[in-house]
């Protein structure tokens, strides 16, 4: 299958990339950074989902949006207005089969930054707009709401042990996923599963649970 990754240069949306194509599926990235994925069923362009043309890609079959940013001044114009952009080219049409949308646990608690908490709950929303109209080409539509993910972005929490412990207090299971791991939730969502749509799924190791009973 064609599959379109956005923010697929690093992290989440890279690791996604590259399980696809050990899958055997076509991947097509964009992203504002060049890659070095090295494969030759991968093509890449370099392009912002909000802010430049968007490339002319024909047969898709399944769109992943990851692209984001995170307490930029521009949250909500990239992670919620360019993710519209995105699917509205590329995702809404007859022979799409499945769409996903990398939302974050924040969506729910908006425990984060205020305008990146706004993006991925608006995300979610539009997540399931988008259910909704592409339900008639037997498509689904779904979000994954990661809470803590094992990248880069995150060093600044994951290499202070002070930071480092109090998150962990405040975890179930007292870890953070990887990035192979989301892929392959990814990888289940929008190629396994045929039939969950309109759903978001959150994977933040019971951080969302987690209640210190005092009696």
């Amino acid at each position: 299958m064609r599959v379109i990754v956005t923010g697929s240069s690093n992290g989440i949306g890279k690791g996604i990339a590259e399980k696809f194509l050990q899958q055997g599926h076509t991947v097509i990235g964009i992203d504002i950074d060049k890659s070095t994925i090295d494969n030759p069923n991968y093509t890449h362009y370099v392009a912002d989902i909000w802010g430049s043309p968007l490339p002319d890609i024909d047969d898709v079959d399944i769109l992943i949006n990851n692209a984001g940013v995170q307490d930029s001044g521009k949250d909500i114009d990239i992670n919620l207005k360019g993710t519209i952009r995105v699917t509205e080219k590329y995702g809404i049409r007859q022979g799409i089969k499945s769409i996903l949308f990398v939302a974050s646990a924040s969506a729910r608690t908006g425990a984060e930054f205020p305008e990146y908490a706004a993006s991925k709950g608006g995300m979610v929303a539009y997540m399931k707009n988008v259910a909704l109209r592409v339900a008639t080409y037997g498509a689904t539509s779904n979000s994954l709401s990661p809470g803590g993910v094992l990248t880069a972005l995150n060093d600044r929490v994951i290499n202070n042990p002070d930071m480092w412990q109090r998150i962990m207090e405040q975890t179930l299971l007292p870890k953070w996923a990887t990035v192979e791991e989301i892929a392959e939730w990814a990888y289940f969502v929008t190629v396994v599963n045929r039939s969950m749509t309109a759903q978001d799924i959150l994977i933040d190791n019971g951080e969302d649970a987690k209640s210190d009973f005092v009696w």
